[in-house]
């Protein structure tokens, strides 16, 4: 077994029992930075990286995306999940080449989304959205690397914070072979408690962005797995724009002290 193999084999692992905590880096330093931290898995963040080109999330292309992918992979010697947006194509058959391209990047898992953008009919209709996602398991089982595929619904963020379609649709994407299942913007217990028993046996992802409950709670209620989106790239930019502003509004620089020493956290 292969350090590949067996960072999968490790990521099974976590979500067969308990609830782990999956922040996201933005980049390779980041991610060696939480991996030091101790966390047991990573995951890719599509707003954190697109930031880093100096664009809005969703503008990020397919080629940016994979070599990200094998940066943040490579980096560390953790399982990465990757953040794959909606597989960066429509029709079922495109998303199934692009997994096959992610799968060959080193990642652990990956996720595809249900968003169509299209603000006026914001999720793709149901059908599609499920054929999206077999054509994703069957891609991964035809690459043969046993990496996690997570469903995504993503009406909560898009305007359509619908939990029984939301509840319908992470069933249909578990039936169609996803592994794990994520609803982004889910904050009630109520809801969170509905998908976890919804979907059951499969894990659950629950997206932890503002301080609405702690790690314990999470567990409490049955959820396997917290991820932390791009809150984590956001809080490096509110840190950074702080000092930035301070400078350029009053001259001083008193948010230079007590800084973190990242060449003996990195080195």
């Amino acid at each position: 077994m292969n350090a590949h193999d067996d960072r999968i084999a490790a990521f099974h692992r976590l979500h067969s029992s308990g609830c782990f905590v999956m922040p996201n880096p933005w980049d390779a330093g980041s991610a060696r930075a939480l991996e030091q931290l101790g966390f047991p898995a990573l995951a890719t963040t599509s707003a954190g990286l697109a930031w880093t080109f100096g664009c809005a999330d969703n503008q990020v292309t397919l080629d940016q995306a994979l070599e990200h992918l094998r940066k943040v992979a490579d980096a560390v010697s953790v399982p990465v999940n990757a953040d794959f947006e909606g597989g960066f194509a429509v029709d079922p058959q495109e998303v199934a080449a692009n997994v096959k391209l992610a799968a060959g990047t080193g990642i652990a898992g990956l996720s595809i989304e249900d968003s169509s953008g299209n603000e006026a009919d914001p999720l793709f209709a149901l059908d599609l959205a499920v054929d999206r996602i077999r054509a994703a398991r069957q891609a991964i089982d035809e690459t043969g690397t046993g990496i996690i595929l997570t469903g995504r619904s993503e009406g909560f963020v898009c305007g359509r914070p619908d939990i029984d379609e939301t509840i319908r649709r992470l069933r249909a994407y578990a039936e169609a072979g996803a592994d794990c299942l994520y609803a982004p913007r889910i904050e009630s217990v109520e809801h969170i408690a509905a998908i976890v028993s919804a979907v059951s046996p499969k894990p659950v992802n629950l997206l932890i962005n503002a301080p609405f409950m702690t790690v314990g709670q999470a567990a409490e209620l049955g959820v396997r797995r917290i991820s932390v989106g791009g809150t984590l790239a956001r809080t490096a930019w509110g840190g950074f724009l702080e000092a930035a502003r301070e400078i350029a509004d009053a001259g001083t620089f008193t948010r230079f002290e007590g800084l973190p020493n990242v060449d003996a956290l990195l080195g």
